[in-house]
């Protein structure tokens, strides 16, 4: 779950639908800026997919006791945390091995440095599947490969910069996470900066300084408003699925 605080309410995202803007950036961008367009469909399943293992776990979040708020992707638990991270890459497997590849290198890196033996664990487990989807491969390009993964990071920070901040938020005010832009994966430097500059325009515009797309375009953030009060007085379960869905409609535009 993405959370978002406001003084008397909460703005909740669910991660699956924060992977469907990871999924339309990655759809919009530059035909002539793709390296391996042969993979397109796989990399583009890869970012629309890339975090299916929350679905049904979002649709009933948990309480964070302590802070009183539900928890965020940032502080769930991490052992569930890695059964979520394994089902969902599971999940994509099923269905296109190479985006399964893609997904599993996203999360490895995310437990990599962890020092719990689940974390290692889990770490160890998807170096061997990623070995044993590269080997059933026809071909296999690392260079194509690292850009690809490069794409899915870059959607997912897009994505989450739009979902983690105010629509219209000042460029100095914004969550800390972009304070120095969208950062770019060293495969993509032949198309992009090492860092990528944008601000709100105003609440439904988002610009951009250097522009990877083929052309502006539209993205729906779907997102859950909670007031405050009504956790102690309903709980967060309930709270949570009495509320109705928000569309709030972004541009991503350039200069």
């Amino acid at each position: 779950m993405i959370v978002r605080e406001r003084n008397q309410e909460l703005i909740l995202i669910q991660q699956d639908h924060h992977a469907a803007i990871s999924g339309d950036i990655v759809k919009q961008w530059k035909k002539d800026y793709f390296l391996g367009d042969g993979l397109r469909s796989s990399v583009e399943f890869a970012a629309y997919q890339h975090d299916c293992g929350w679905k049904e776990f979002d649709k009933q979040p948990f309480l964070n006791d302590k802070k009183a708020i539900p928890y965020s992707f940032f502080d769930f638990p991490i052992l569930p945390k890695i059964v979520l991270y394994k089902h969902g890459i599971d999940v994509v497997q099923q269905v296109d091995s190479y985006a399964a590849l893609l997904c599993s290198e996203h999360y490895k890196r995310f437990l990599l440095n962890h020092t719990s033996l689940e974390a290692q664990e889990f770490v160890t487990a998807e170096n061997t599947r990623q070995q044993s989807i590269i080997a059933t491969l026809n071909e296999f390009n690392k260079r194509l490969f690292n850009f690809h993964y490069g794409l899915i990071q870059f959607s997912d920070n897009l994505s989450l910069y739009l979902c983690l901040n105010e629509p219209g938020i000042a460029m100095n005010a914004g969550h800390s996470f972009f304070k120095d832009g969208i950062p770019m994966n060293q495969a993509l430097h032949e198309f992009c900066d090492e860092h990528l500059q944008l601000h709100w325009k105003n609440e439904n515009t988002v610009v951009l300084d250097d522009f990877p797309f083929e052309q502006p375009f539209d993205v729906v953030i779907k997102q859950k408003a909670i007031p405050k009060a009504d956790l102690s007085a309903k709980g967060l379960i309930a709270s949570y699925e009495e509320a109705t869905f928000e569309e709030w409609n972004v541009t991503i535009t350039t200069l």
